[in-house]
């Protein structure tokens, strides 16, 4: 869970746990990430560079989890998981990467990667600020918070953003039984910069 989105408690302001955006996000790289890849790789460069380019290309791998796991977001209205995949797709096709650094060391490597991606931290983080300052136009028609319309006005700020962000990514990767590279798990940091979700400000 990640304490992003902030709401009101008797005009104060409090940090509580929000499930949504994120966790689809973060379930998705792990399912990419264990899926490997059915070719030979030359060098563990070719494998990162192979895994990054299914978000870019939007594999089917990739597109499979993604309608896969939003069908799983109940709370979200059609229209709002129309809306979710669309800033998914938009994240995942715009990603750009470099390769700086490999290292080799037998039968394991460490790859770097200079990742670019836009910054949905930012987009979220200045919705809820937006949400602090004019709640009354988040209620319904009795005048009470109606969450379903800032989950509308979240998911626009996130699909029209375009903010970006760098991150260095290190992959660590180790040989299989069948001589292929395959990337070790990465960490929960590694992963929310990967999707744009990281919380820099807690630097």
């Amino acid at each position: 869970m990640y304490k992003i989105l902030v709401y009101g408690n008797n005009s104060s302001v409090r940090m509580v746990v929000m499930k949504k955006i994120l966790k689809v996000m973060l379930v998705m790289v792990f399912a990419i990430t264990l899926a490997g890849c059915s070719c030979m790789q030359k060098s563990a460069k070719d494998r990162v560079e192979e895994f990054l380019d299914q978000y870019r290309n939007l594999s089917a791998n990739v597109l499979g989890d993604l309608d896969e796991v939003v069908e799983t977001e109940t709370d979200l209205s059609e229209e709002q998981k129309d809306s979710y995949r669309d800033v998914l797709k938009k994240q995942y096709s715009d990603l750009k990467y470099e390769i700086t650094n490999e290292e080799y060391d037998g039968d394991t490597a460490v790859v770097e990667a200079k990742i670019t991606v836009y910054d949905l931290y930012k987009a979220q983080r200045d919705a809820t600020e937006y949400l602090n300052e004019h709640r009354d136009e988040f209620n319904d028609e009795e005048g009470n918070y109606d969450s379903s319309k800032f989950m509308d006005y979240r998911l626009e700020q996130m699909q029209k953003t375009t903010d970006i962000v760098e991150y260095t990514i290190t992959f660590n990767l180790t040989k299989d039984d069948d001589d292929n590279w395959q990337i070790t798990e990465l960490s929960q940091e590694d992963l929310e910069k990967i999707h744009g979700i990281y919380n820099y400000d807690s630097e």
